[in-house]
């Protein structure tokens, strides 16, 4: 298994449940983003995952990257908008096709455009499948999503054998970044019921220790983190999440 990938089954084995701080290099950008991503490091995120669906690319993305390694000792993945959200400075790459996007470029052409480029990069490759949840937001708009409805959590669950059945790794749902609600725990349950041996990663809308409480409970393997980390008073809000992540982890384990 690959060394990322090996490092996020043992991760789950041994405390049940992950947390992903997200890194927008559109926001935060060269130290701004290597400090969010040493608060999130030092106060329990057990990985840093960075990308955006605009912005995040060239030069500053790659002065982004190598910053944030610097100041972490956990594996720096790229969680890209576009191909131009690649990075060799990272340890790995979500290696993603958004799969109801009504739009053949991000099912497919971006995917080839990439791989090349992946290639001669030489970092590791983590097959992803990437499901938008309503509200979707600017993830949404831009993947010109088919978003899943939140009270439908069995098109969620057939999705997720689709994923399954065509070998992603992960599996990734997202409401969006900023959405007023995180995925709903029903739909969360039915996607964990049918997940198999893929990871299972839920990110948009969690802003409190509880409401990251109940995603782990529901089934899913981590919480992805962005906007709530951002925040002045973030570093207290960390751990706090953290804890809750990981508290719940164990009782699974």
């Amino acid at each position: 298994m690959l060394k990322v990938l090996k490092y996020y089954q043992e991760k789950i084995e041994s405390q049940g449940a992950m947390l992903f701080s997200l890194i927008d290099p559109d926001k935060l950008q060269l130290e701004k983003g290597a400090k969010v991503a040493k608060n999130s490091y030092e106060n329990g995120a057990d990985a840093i995952i960075v990308g955006g669906s605009i912005g995040a690319q060239g030069t500053i993305l790659d002065e982004t990257v190598k910053m944030i390694k610097e100041s972490v000792s956990v594996p720096v993945v790229l969680y890209p908008g576009n191909i131009s959200g690649l990075s060799a400075e990272a340890d790995a790459v979500y290696f993603m096709h958004m799969l109801n996007s009504r739009d053949i470029y991000w099912l497919a052409t971006a995917q080839i455009q990439a791989a090349p480029v992946v290639k001669r990069m030489g970092i590791e490759v983590i097959p992803t499948t990437y499901l938008i949840i309503e509200p979707g937001r600017a993830v949404g708009w831009i993947g010109n999503a088919n978003v899943v409805p939140r009270e439908r959590s069995d098109l969620a669950a057939a999705c997720t054998l689709a994923a399954k059945y065509t070998g992603s790794k992960v599996f990734i749902t997202d409401a969006g970044s900023g959405a007023p609600h995180h995925t709903p725990v029903e739909m969360i349950a039915a996607i964990a019921s049918q997940k198999g041996d893929m990871f299972y990663f839920n990110g948009g809308g969690v802003r409190t220790p509880e409401e990251a409480t109940n995603c782990i409970k529901a089934g899913a393997d981590g919480i992805q983190v962005g906007n709530v980390f951002e925040e002045i008073s973030s570093v207290d809000k960390i751990k706090k999440i953290a804890d809750a992540v990981h508290a719940a982890g164990k009782k699974k384990v």
